[in-house]
């Protein structure tokens, strides 16, 4: 079971997804898993996605029809195995230590959910 499960909803961002998922995968922590649910985007978003997934194992794809994020978040959480979810908006990125710094403080403050700006 991975550390932490990123979950990423995806919707017409093609524009802003390669920095997205370069942000996920090059994480110092590596025990990570990362899904993204594409919510019926036309763009070159699937494409973009399932170019990375075959490059990279952690990375589960699942496609369906547009019915907007709230159920997006859903299924990618039905979906993740990691100990913990952590969400991440398709137009945005982590820093590269993120997954890490976030794992340490669950584990040093014993907390059951932590946010961050």
């Amino acid at each position: 079971m991975p550390k932490v499960s990123i979950l990423v909803p995806i919707y017409y961002v093609e524009k802003y997804l390669r920095e997205c998922l370069d942000s996920c995968i090059n994480q110092t922590m590596q025990d990570i898993e990362i899904i993204c649910v594409n919510d019926g985007s036309t763009d070159h978003s699937l494409e973009i996605l399932e170019q990375y997934a075959s490059k990279d194992a952690r990375i589960k794809v699942i496609s369906q029809e547009n019915k907007g994020t709230l159920i997006v978040r859903k299924v990618a959480v039905a979906h993740a195995t990691g100990e913990y979810p952590l969400f991440l908006d398709s137009d945005d990125w982590f820093e590269l230590n993120a997954c890490e710094k976030l794992y340490d403080a669950i584990q040093k403050y014993d907390v059951e959910i932590l946010q961050f700006q």
